[in-house]
């Protein structure tokens, strides 16, 4: 897990090979062993995913400090 702080990792990439390891689930044709193989291998992706977002976060809290407080920017104005 500790990829996701290597400068080559692409979160697009492992959003996208996620996204085929749930469409290959989803199609059901896949027999136990290796639908927890795959299973295994998301949970994985997931969470360098989320670390990676952590990581981003913290990298825009950090470039929108003001006189060293950390700001919270709201990405999402719907969210509100």
């Amino acid at each position: 897990m500790g990829e996701t702080g290597n400068k080559d990792f692409n979160f697009e990439e492992k959003l996208g090979e996620l996204e085929r390891l749930v469409t290959r689930m989803e199609e059901g044709e896949m027999g136990l062993e290796d639908s927890l193989k795959t299973f295994e291998h998301g949970v994985t992706l997931v969470k360098e995913c989320q670390q990676a977002l952590e990581q981003a976060e913290q990298k825009v809290k950090a470039l929108t400090s003001v006189d060293g407080d950390t700001v919270d920017l709201k990405l999402d104005p719907a969210a509100d």
